[in-house]
């Protein structure tokens, strides 16, 4: 005699849901199609939010950015082979910008795949994203799917964050397991970014040198941004009294308006300092390399930053502090009694104020102006003086001019809330990074972009609108890539390489899906247009006409953009 006796069973498509809901993730940003359109609906289900996007890029810059601003690493869920492409895109940026995002692809067979026997949207998935991220991770049983998962979480957080892979074929999603073995399979991921501590000789080195500084500066980067060691990086800036840099992404840890900020007279502190704390920034392109004209006469540098091999990349560093920023910044801290340190010389903050002082009135005179049409300036005070209003509100920044010139006109007051091109300085976040901002921190955000721009991810205004985020995008539209006045040498029809539709109404766009559009020629248009729909809190574009002549090839990249000198 025999008993049916029935056991309950769960399959892969549930359990990489229970398995991300165990750690504490509810949102994944994604594209839906084939393998994984019924992961993305049962994860709605089962109360994650999953917010759709029209390109798998514009998904994988929102996760990206959803991990910079909570520490935790944000979901992208993506097809297999070209969509997995368009998101690995994404991926490698994050890795590259140090931001904690796992990129999820559903993939074709492996047994097709490695006899190369032409499976539906048939690629070598995990071996294609290996160099462009940190970890790269294929699951092929359901009861690995929880430490799986658990893999790729402490992966992209621990150390230096960053992008991390992780390939599920389709019949690993409809795999059946049993139950209970399921649910004791997942991994709660416990201490995923744990404390390292600098040693306290690198400390006392650190401390030692800053003591026989004579003209020291404080370089903050957007790590010392993500490390969320807000009160001990601003207690460690105001009781040592050392004038301080925030890289772009770093604008807000003090406010922009506070008396040691040295960004109206970058180039000359960059120059004329003789000790120099970098906590969070690397010396990439983007800080010359920390050598040549930029930097004056050699500096001795103090770096803090998570990962050892980044000290010495490009010039010696004279004191590295290897650890996490919040431990280091506090290590230097509490050595700060000891160290007898004093403030900087008067005649080295009294330089610095005079340059400040000059700086700001060429500036204020530039902003001054009214020109008809506009131009970069005058648009951007408008925008500044209304942003002033909103200190807590989310900025987006792409754009070669729009970029160059937004970031050192609007002030920010509060840390993470400047979102725009970093460590690469490339073009197409825009509104995936608006998205993610919204999502994330329920605040409105604001997207200044340039139409060139804007271009690469425009299509997610209907995304915008779908979920009705309260996110603002003012499009300077000057008609072109860096400006629209470009002709073509041959007087043939096409346009130029550079030129877009002239005159074109980028606010009918975002009509077309139900959000509001405004059309500004004039500062006072474009305030008034920004404050209406910041109160609105509903989707908005504002289209600013600015003088198609303003702008620079490549906007202050110029140096880097090769032209021909050859003549036929």
């Amino acid at each position: 005699m025999t008993h049916n006796v029935s056991v309950e069973v769960t399959d892969g498509f549930h359990l990489v849901i229970d398995a991300l809901k165990h750690n504490d993730i509810d949102t994944i940003f994604g594209l839906v199609g084939i393998p994984i359109t019924d992961l993305a609906r049962l994860a709605q289900a089962e109360g994650m939010r999953f917010i759709g996007f029209r390109h798998e890029q514009n998904a994988g810059n929102a996760a990206a950015i959803a991990g910079y601003m909570t520490k935790k690493p944000g979901i992208c869920l993506t097809v297999s082979a070209p969509g997995f492409l368009n998101g690995l895109t994404a991926l490698a940026n994050a890795t590259t910008n140090c931001f904690p995002m796992i990129l999820i692809s559903g993939s074709s067979e492996r047994e097709i795949v490695d006899l190369q026997q032409g499976d539906y949207e048939e690629m070598d998935q995990l071996n294609v994203a290996r160099p462009h991220c940190k970890a790269a991770f294929r699951v092929l049983k359901a009861e690995d799917i929880g430490i799986g998962i658990a893999r790729a979480i402490r992966a992209a957080v621990s150390g230096r964050p960053g992008g991390v892979y992780l390939d599920l074929p389709a019949q690993l999603l409809a795999q059946t397991i049993e139950a209970g073995h399921a649910q004791r399979s997942l991994v709660k991921v416990i201490d995923a970014a744990p404390r390292q501590l600098p040693a306290p000789e690198s400390v006392e080195r650190a401390l030692a040198l800053l003591k026989g500084a004579k003209k020291p500066l404080i370089l903050l980067g957007k790590g010392a941004a993500y490390a969320q060691a807000d009160a001990d990086i601003r207690a460690f800036v105001e009781r040592t009294g050392i004038p301080y840099l925030p890289m772009s992404m770093a604008k807000g840890l003090l406010p922009d308006t506070h008396a040691q900020s040295a960004s109206a007279a970058r180039s000359f502190v960059l120059a004329e300092a003789d000790v120099v704390v970098l906590v969070g920034a690397r010396l990439n392109w983007l800080l010359a390399h920390g050598k040549g004209k930029t930097w004056g006469k050699p500096k001795q540098f103090v770096q803090i930053d998570i990962a050892p091999t980044e000290m010495d990349s490009n010039v010696a560093i004279a004191a590295p502090l290897v650890g996490d920023i919040g431990s280091c910044v506090g290590a230097l801290l509490a050595g700060l009694d000891g160290a007898g340190i004093d403030k900087p010389d008067e005649e080295w903050l009294g330089a610095i104020a005079q340059r400040k002082e000059q700086n700001t009135a060429k500036m204020a005179a530039l902003l001054d102006k009214n020109p008809v049409p506009m131009n970069f300036h005058s648009a951007l005070r408008s925008i500044r003086d209304v942003l002033k209003e909103y200190p807590d509100i989310n900025l987006v920044n792409e754009g070669a001019n729009t970029l160059d010139f937004a970031r050192s006109i609007i002030d920010q007051y509060q840390p993470r809330k400047r979102f725009d091109s970093g460590t690469w300085g490339i073009m197409g976040i825009g509104m995936g990074f608006a998205i993610g901002a919204a999502v994330t921190s329920g605040k409105p955000v604001v997207a200044v972009e340039g139409d060139s721009a804007f271009g690469f991810s425009g299509m997610e205004l209907e995304t915008i609108c779908r979920y009705e985020l309260p996110v603002t995008t003012i499009v300077f539209n000057n008609n072109g890539v860096y400006r629209g006045t470009d002709v073509n040498p041959t007087g043939g029809k096409d346009v130029a390489p550079t030129v877009f539709v002239k005159n074109a109404r980028y606010d009918k766009m975002i009509e077309a899906f139900g959000g509001i559009g405004y059309h500004a020629t004039t500062p006072e248009e474009l305030a008034r247009a920004l404050s209406e729909a910041i109160a609105a809190g509903k989707p908005a574009l504002i289209n600013a006409v600015i003088d198609e002549t303003a702008g620079t090839e490549s906007g202050r990249l110029t140096n880097l953009n090769p032209q021909s000198a050859a003549k036929k």
